[in-house]
């Protein structure tokens, strides 16, 4: 799981759940590849796609089937989006982590509703919300009592069809006492910028991940895919599952200096 323990956790998976066989080989691979230690993500449903012709993935009964199979096969937590109130206890039954996506941060019955499970609750930060601000979602789930929160940085948006990563904005969430998450691929879209799709740079997935690693951030969260052209939603921003090893070497390389360099 995501700890302020000096570790470095890692959330990986891909966008969508594509196919029960499909996740359960993303699970392994990437479990064999990151050790024990990552949390699976994936959506059964992508309810803000750009176009209403794109895949959304199977839909909540399915979807949760297929990644309770992961959970039990692979071993792994799970963690998945939630989007509306009646879908949060089913989730709740079978994952680890309920995560709220970015546009729906500010939804207080969907924060609320989550808090009260007692499971983990990851918040992603709104593209339009700033970091100051973003206390708010936090405290909105502690509300219920349940302090098993964790805050994902994914970008803001600067202009049209661009987002920028403030990593001031790390330092500030992380003095809320939560865990603090950098979410690397989603922070290298282009909201929009393909027309019915998001554009990507994901060249500058590793930049990005390297400098909040540096920032201190608690863990690294990617989605990953074997094959980014063929996958059926954010592929253009995916990173290759053949890269992912290197990627957390590196990574977790300079989170050895990060943490000695604190003592």
């Amino acid at each position: 799981m995501i700890r302020r323990d000096g570790s470095l956790g890692l959330i990986a998976g891909p966008c969508v759940i594509e196919s029960e066989e499909h996740a359960l080989f993303l699970a392994r691979e990437i479990r064999n590849i990151a050790g024990g230690d990552y949390v699976f993500k994936a959506s059964f449903d992508k309810a803000n796609r750009s176009s209403v012709d794109s895949y959304r993935g199977p839909g909540l009964k399915e979807g949760l089937r297929i990644l309770g199979e992961v959970r039990k096969q692979i071993g792994v937590p799970v963690l998945t989006d939630i989007h509306e109130v009646a879908q949060v206890e089913p989730a709740a039954e079978v994952v680890d982590i309920l995560q709220i996506p970015a546009f729906l941060c500010r939804q207080t019955d969907l924060l609320v509703a989550a808090g009260r499970t007692g499971k983990t609750v990851n918040i992603k930060k709104g593209q339009f919300v700033s970091p100051t601000d973003f206390r708010h979602a936090a405290e909105k789930v502690a509300s219920t009592g349940n302090r098993n929160i964790i805050l994902t940085e994914r970008g803001s948006c600067f202009g049209y069809n661009n987002l920028v990563v403030d990593m001031r904005g790390l330092a500030i969430m992380r003095e809320f006492g939560y865990p603090v998450v950098f979410d690397a691929t989603h922070s290298v879209q282009l909201p929009g910028a393909a027309g019915s799709a998001s554009g990507c740079q994901p060249q500058f997935i590793e930049t990005l991940a390297r400098a909040a690693v540096g920032a201190g951030v608690d863990g690294v969260f990617v989605e990953v895919h074997e094959e980014p052209s063929r996958a059926k939603s954010d592929g253009a921003n995916a990173l290759r599952l053949d890269r992912l090893a290197d990627f957390l070497r590196r990574l977790r390389a300079i989170q050895e200096v990060v943490v000695k360099s604190l003592h």
